[in-house]
């Protein structure tokens, strides 16, 4: 068995092996964990009470995180004609049309989030094994295949993420950094955790959030209490 490090032991005196609280002591918690050299990011995980091989079950969505998650978000917008000057002006990192589509086909993936409009869509489906493993492809019901592009990249921009459940019935995201002020974090955490709520399928039965867990990038993982949590 691998021994533990100084720091993990410093984190088990802090918090004990397998720590739980609600949010507000989550977030002090993982805060009074041995400082890194470089801001860690936040994550929640949460398991759903669904079935993901249901397509009736399927929990995707977006939220306006109130403080935005610390990230400096790179976003590529595919259109063509007016809209690329559209898409730069609003703050887009890159737009354009078959000259994107082309390095993505080699394989470039440098931006974190991906806006199409409507008539890019034929092309972009044809780079599926390229952005589908990493969560880039755009879909209309994430807002991210529209003709308002200018008005996707400021959603974007301003602090707008996009949560999908996984094979395994989870919905992994960031919700901020570890410099953020807890009060921040903890808005965060709680709006991530109503559009989640509020994204529950018709046909989903019984609990629908049965655990959550917070963690800094490099620090434990927190079982969130449920009956504080789950609002």
């Amino acid at each position: 068995m691998a021994q533990k490090s100084k720091r993990n032991k410093k984190i088990v005196e802090l918090l004990g092996e397998h720590p739980s609280a609600p949010i507000k002591e989550a977030v002090e918690q993982l805060k009074k964990c041995p400082e890194l050299k470089f801001d860690q990011s936040v994550d929640i995980a949460i398991k759903l009470g669904v079935d993901p091989k249901k397509s009736d079950q399927q929990v995707r969505g977006t939220v306006f995180l109130p403080h935005g998650t610390g990230k400096n978000v790179v976003v590529l917008v595919l259109t063509q004609g007016d809209k690329v000057k559209a898409a730069l002006d609003a703050g887009a990192d890159f737009a354009g049309g078959e000259e994107y589509i082309e390095k993505i086909k080699g394989g470039w993936t440098g931006f974190s989030a991906l806006v199409a409009t409507p008539d890019m869509m034929r092309e972009v489906g044809k780079l599926g094994k390229v952005l589908g493993p990493r969560g880039l492809m755009p879909s209309p019901k994430a807002g991210t295949v529209t003709p308002d592009v200018a008005k996707a990249v400021q959603e974007i921009k301003k602090g707008k993420v996009e949560f999908k459940l996984d094979k395994s019935g989870v919905i992994n995201n960031m919700v901020g950094k570890l410099s953020f002020a807890a009060e921040k974090l903890e808005e965060n955490i709680n709006a991530f955790l109503q559009a989640v709520n509020k994204a529950k399928p018709a046909s989903a039965k019984g609990i629908f959030i049965k655990s959550a867990a917070l963690s800094s990038t490099m620090g434990p993982g927190i079982r969130l209490e449920l009956q504080v949590a789950a609002i």
